[in-house]
Parts: C-alpha cells; structure tokens; sequence
C-alpha cells in the first residue's frame, strides 16, 4: 500500500489525487487549483476527473465569473468511505503508536523516516522505523516485540518494514560520527513513541562527568 497516498489502494488512477485534494478542504477549488494541488497528471486529465466526479455526484461544480469552482459533496452516500481511505495515513501512524503503547519494554526512541515519513513513496516502498533501547535491554523480549511489530505493518499495509534497531549507546556512536542517517532520523522522522529525537540526540552528546 502506498502509505503516503493510501485511497490509491482502491484507485490508482488521476481520481485518486484529485479526491485527496477536494477531501482536504472545504474551499471550492477551479479546476487549475486542483491540478497545482493534486501534483500529478496534466491539467486536461485533472479537469476530465473532475467532470465524472461531478456526474457522478461526489464533487459539486458552480460557474461563477467565467470559470468553474469545485467543491466535495460531503451529503453523497460515497463520501464517508472516500474520507476514510483519506484518512488511514493518519489511521496507520496512530495504529503504529497504539502498537508501540502496548510493549512490556517500551522503546527509548520510535519514529517513522525515509520515504514513508516524507510522503514520497509508492506502493513497493519499505516502511523504515527507527527504534532504539536501553542497554541491558532483555533482547529475547525486545526481539519478540519487534517480530510482531513486523508481521503487523506486514499484514496490515503489504509493504516489508525495515527496521533500524539500535541500543541507545550504539545511538550515541552515530551522532558522534555525524552519520548521514541522523541527518535523515531528524529532517524526516515522525514521532512515535519514547523520546523526542533532538532530546535524545542531545543526551547523546552529553559527556560523562
């Protein structure tokens, strides 16, 4: 599934774009609004989708002043459903935390990077977490918690997670290198559990008296 653009999974054509677009606001829209908006497609395809949505009955069109404005139906019987499927990204991530919640040994650190994080990716797209744990962490039930947290974006998305695990002293390593990933954890990273990741970057650099 692509998680950035979830409704895809039932649509993956133009209408698709153009459905997150109308979704996100309660604005009317004109046809070229919705083209800069929906960022993909031409101009022409965005204003044919428009023109079914509107037969259709999802999306309502006015003249007014020489040009067309749009705007979602939100009383058409479809339109719950369409929000839904607008709305699992959000849905994911706050399963994703719900998950992380339930741990007998909950993380120091949780966030969501790479592609997924920054709403880039496609449908074959991993969904790269980052983890991080205490030292002296017991890893026989630190690595059962990570296999069901795989099986579960496996089963419920379809893409493969790629975790990047890493005890808190080994977390420490990379921002003394300045590894590149830290740049990425911080530029990218949605929060999901445990420490902020610029508080535990600072922590990090703290050297023992």
């Amino acid at each position: 599934m692509d998680v950035s653009h979830p409704i895809r999974v039932i649509t993956p054509t133009l209408d698709a774009p153009v459905l997150e677009v109308l979704a996100r606001t309660t604005q009317p829209l004109t046809g070229r609004e919705v083209f800069r908006l929906a960022r993909g497609g031409s101009d022409r395809g965005v204003r044919l989708v428009l023109r079914r949505l509107v037969r259709q009955g999802v999306v309502l069109a006015d003249e007014h002043a020489g040009s067309t404005l749009y705007v979602a139906n939100r009383l058409h019987l479809a339109w719950p459903a369409i929000e839904a499927l607008v709305g699992l990204r959000a849905s994911f991530l706050d399963q994703l935390r719900a998950q992380l919640r339930g741990w007998s040994i909950e993380p120091v650190h949780a966030s969501l990077f790479g592609s997924a994080a920054r709403g880039d990716g496609d449908a074959e797209s991993d969904i790269d977490l980052l983890l991080v744990h205490s030292d002296g962490t017991d890893e026989g039930r630190w690595g059962a918690q990570l296999e069901g947290l795989r099986d579960w974006v496996v089963t419920g998305t379809g893409n493969a997670p790629l975790v990047f695990d890493v005890t808190r002293s080994r977390f420490a390593e990379y921002v003394a290198a300045a590894d590149p990933l830290v740049t990425e954890w911080r530029r990218d990273g949605i929060h999901l559990g445990g420490l902020p990741i610029e508080t535990l970057i600072r922590s990090s650099r703290r050297k023992p008296a």
